[in-house]
Formats: C-alpha cells, structure tokens, sequence
C-alpha cells in the first residue's frame, strides 16, 4: 500500500496527520462547524482556489482551474461531529464534553485538504475542480440544504465524488458498487393517544402501553409479510417513552423508529404499510395513533459509468486484490445521496482497518471509542489526486 501513495502526498503526511488530529480535538456539531469552516476556508485561500462561503450556514466550496479543458467536477468532504462523549482517551481527543468524531469526518476533510493543496501545486490537470465541504451530514442533511440553496446552479459540475471510511474492511481498500448502495433512510414517530387512569382499574381507561406493545409487534410484519424477500428493508423501534409509575396508566406512549429501503418503491410501501398497521392497531384496541412520518434521505444510487471509472482507476492504481468491486449495499445512509440525486457521480468506501487490529480505536464508526485511522489519510488523500488526474486528464500546471 505504501507505493501507492504520491511522493507529494508522502511529503505532506505529517502535517495532514497533526491537522486531522486538531480537527479531531475540537469537533463541532451539524450547522455549527464554524471554526471548522474557517480553518477550510483559510487553507483553499492560501492555496490559490477561488473559496466561496455561506450554502447551509457552514459549507465552503473551493474552485480551482488549471488549462482551459471544459470538464468540471466536484469532491466532497463532511465536517461535522456527533453528540457523542469520547472514550478514547487519546492525547488529542475532543477537548469538548459530550461531542466527538465519532464518523471520521476529521478525516476525510483532512485528505481532501491535502489532495487540494497537491493539486494547487502541481496541477496536472485540465478543467475546473470544485471542492465541497460540507456540514451536517449526521442527521440534518447537510448536502439537501447545499442543494436547495444552489449548489449547482451556481457551481455546475459534471460528476460528483465522495468517500467514507468504514472499519471492518482493510486499510485503504476501496469498495464500491454500482446503482443502489446505501439505502433511504427515514424516520417514524406514532403517539399513541389513549385515556390515563388508576393501573388498579384499567377498565376505566384507555390503555396506551398495551396498544404501543401491539404496534411494536405487529410492525415487524412490515418487512417479514409485507415486503418481497428480495428486497432490503428495515424497521426498528428505537424509543419508547411513555409513563413514570408502575400504578398510573399514561395517557399517550410515544414510539419512534428508523426506516430503511434499497428502493423508492418499497420505501414508499413501508410508509403505507406502518401508517395503516399503527393507526388499525390503535383502533382495535380503543385508542388513537398519530403518525408522523419524516421522509430524511433517498436511497443513494452510483452512476454506472462514473462507479465504473473508479473501480478501473482504484484497480490500475492499487490492483485488483486491494479493490472490492461489487460489494454488497451497505445499510447505513448518506446524505450524499441528494448531491447524487443531481448530479451523476459515484459514492465509494475506504478500509479503516479491521475492527480490534489497529491502534486507533478498533470498533465501528459512532461509538465512543472510535478513532479515524490516520494510516488512512494518505492513501485517501492520494487516490483523490489520482482521481482528478485521470478524469481531467491534460498537461495544465499552476
């Protein structure tokens, strides 16, 4: 894997390392990625790119031309944290309590700050390269409020790129797959309204708990009866809230869940059939289901063409054994899937290490003790430039 990496690259190790740690030491929560953004915004201006600041509060896009080739395409990073309180205990973990790194957004800003400053300095290329950084991937779809506010109309582009770190696969191994690869994701939350009363006289009441109980059971016929076995779908019931003492029913019991679909279609299905189930249950049983039903993020499709062009530059690149060419889709969501919805473009995967094999934490992603591998960033920042190169092909130099 070492060979892999561009002299450039290798030369800059050092400061990519120390500056993805800093960024790991003070992370910053969804639209609030301020200093963040400033110290983004501060290297591309540095570095000669024209910077544009304000799409979703927080985001920074950075444009670069080299020659006059008319191909233009866009790279993007996340920079936001989760609420999360890090136990780690490394030198440099989050100096703020109850916020981490816990993704490895400090780490794909990182190698793409370093493949921007490679670019700058040495071009090698031929059109116009846009960078997206962008906050607010955790949850509140960052990339959505960057399109709604113009991304594209403003700054144009003709494929759009982006990649996450994912432990459980080896260093620096990419993977990828064409079509659908991460699933929608959308979030469900049913109040069961009933009528509270004594626990010793539940006949006077309108029981909530024992239909919230019926709901959770019969939405998990969703997916076994209700959805072809061919497909992927999930349903899970995260929360339940209702009640605070063993003798007193409640009058409302609150649920709430996360679904999950490879393709619109069922996607739209599991919102028909977990509607109709929750609010027939509730009937059945004498009480009332309010659903509320938040459509977040789409399924996240790769376009063939540009997914193919990855998986030949990543294989010519580092060989055919370090590249996973049709994994299986993930279950995880991606608010890239907006940008994607756009633009044609390709969302890939890059190995952090095997779980429990390397220093630098050793578990999965959103969990207290995850650490972004830094072994990574260099191979990142690398194919990065490799990608730039390949797709804008030209001799333009700075």
């Amino acid at each position: 894997m070492a060979q892999a990496v561009l002299p450039a690259v290798r030369a800059l190790t050092p400061e990519m390392v120390a500056l993805r740690q800093r960024l790991h030491a003070h992370p910053e929560l969804a639209y609030e990625e301020f200093a963040t953004s400033d110290q983004v915004a501060a290297c591309l201006q540095d570095w000669g790119y024209e910077v544009h600041r304000g799409l979703a509060g927080t985001g920074v896009v950075g444009l670069l031309r080299r020659g006059d080739g008319p191909r233009r395409i866009a790279l993007r990073a996340d920079m936001d944290a989760l609420p999360i309180q890090e136990a780690t205990g490394l030198p440099y973990a989050s100096r703020i309590p109850g916020r981490m790194h816990a993704c490895g957004h400090d780490g794909h800003t990182a190698a793409l700050l370093t493949a921007a400053r490679v670019l700058a300095d040495e071009g090698g290329f031929d059109g116009t390269l846009q960078l997206i950084f962008q906050p607010a991937e955790e949850s509140l779809g960052g990339a959505r409020r960057m399109v709604e506010e113009g991304l594209f109309e403003r700054f144009p582009c003709d494929a759009v790129f982006g990649l996450h770190n994912m432990p459980g696969f080896p260093v620096g191994h990419i993977g990828l797959r064409a079509g659908a690869f991460m699933p929608s994701s959308d979030t469900v939350h049913i109040i069961v309204h009933g009528r509270g009363g004594h626990g010793a006289a539940p006949h006077d009441s309108a029981d909530p708990v024992v239909a919230a109980a019926h709901i959770v059971l019969a939405l998990q016929t969703v997916v076994s009866r209700n959805t072809d076995p061919r497909d992927m779908a999930v349903v899970s019931i995260g929360a339940i809230h209702g009640g605070d003492a063993p003798n007193v029913i409640p009058d409302r019991v609150e649920l709430k869940a996360t679904v999950r679909a490879l393709r619109p279609e069922v996607r739209q299905r599991l919102r028909e059939r977990i509607t109709e189930l929750a609010e027939a249950q509730a009937r059945t049983l004498g009480v009332r289901a309010e659903v509320i039903y938040h459509w977040r993020y789409p399924v996240l499709v790769n376009d063939a063409h540009w997914t193919g062009e990855v998986r030949r530059i990543a294989t010519g690149w580092l060989g055919a054994d370090h590249v996973m060419p049709d994994m299986a889709p993930l279950t995880g969501s991606e608010d890239f899937a907006f940008l994607l919805e756009q633009r044609p473009g390709c969302y890939f995967i890059v190995g952090n290490g095997l779980i429990g094999a390397y220093s630098q934490g050793g578990c999965m992603i959103h969990n207290p003790g995850y650490d972004f591998n830094d072994a990574v960033l260099p191979v990142a920042a690398s194919f990065w430039v490799r990608l730039v190169r390949e797709v804008m092909g030209g001799p333009a130099r700075p």
